[in-house]
């Protein structure tokens, strides 16, 4: 039975000379692990070699857990010139599929979300949206949000995750605990060893995403560094390309 969806390619390898193994995340379908048979040939029903991040309509059967789909079509949309430019930009929106692809299970769909990420992309390889690397920053740190909600993960952002103190103007320094999944006031603090100290600037930020906006370069790199930390803490592992986010 042949499946019809719109999808972005998040991940490619390798199968042979001539075939690839795609992640495709699809809007009805959820996360798509597939074979696209010939799509490497200079003649195939791809187009040519499937690019990850290119997004487009999608044709496969076989949907189940643990195997292999078969692509039949993708009509590509690659990605434009704004991320080719952009090489911050790039390892952004790879970064964002690098997670999506770790957060997400197969076939299981995040209408919200596919569009949220298919966005995401469109506004990063706008070069008039994204002309500096801190407007690429704020659409990625809405992005991550999005996901930790979609995936069930959203963190306690407005209140003390333990004890549920409000986040307010009486708070002098704020912690994040991934142990318990949000913001941690003073008198919490002592409780997570796993606790990392943020900015009240970063902590009000978090807890009304319209500041971004107005954050500074600090203050967006600290909530960044905050939510790698947060990422490796739920996969166990750092993921791969955080490297290539934040200023060494």
């Amino acid at each position: 039975m042949l499946s019809k969806d719109r999808a972005v390619c998040i991940r490619a390898t390798d199968y042979s000379e001539t075939s690839q193994v795609v992640t495709l995340f699809a809007r009805r379908s959820g996360k798509v692990r597939a074979i696209a048979k010939g799509s490497k040939r200079a003649k195939s029903a791809f187009d040519g070699p499937i690019e990850v991040l290119s997004l487009g309509d999608i044709v496969f059967s076989g949907t189940h857990k643990d195997t292999l789909a078969t692509l039949t079509e993708f009509q590509q949309e690659p990605a434009g010139l704004g991320l080719r430019r952009n090489l911050f930009a790039m390892h952004s929106a790879l970064f964002a599929a690098e997670l999506l692809d770790s957060l997400t299970d197969e076939l299981d769909p995040h209408c919200v979300l596919f569009d949220y990420f298919a966005q995401f992309l469109q506004d990063v390889d706008n070069q008039e949206l994204t002309s500096e690397r801190r407007d690429v920053m704020i659409r990625l740190i809405l992005f991550q949000i999005v996901l930790l909600g979609e995936a069930g993960l959203h963190p306690v952002l407005k209140a003390c995750a333990n004890c549920w103190r409000p986040l307010s103007a009486e708070w002098r320094e704020g912690y994040f605990s991934s142990a318990a999944n949000g913001l941690i006031c003073r008198d919490c603090e002592m409780s997570f060893s796993d606790k990392v100290r943020f900015s009240m600037k970063a902590a009000n930020a978090l807890a009304d995403l319209k500041q971004l906006a107005d954050a500074d370069d600090k203050t967006l790199d600290e909530i960044e560094r905050l939510l790698i930390h947060h990422f490796t803490h739920i996969l166990g592992r750092s993921p791969k390309l955080a490297r290539h986010i934040l200023p060494t």
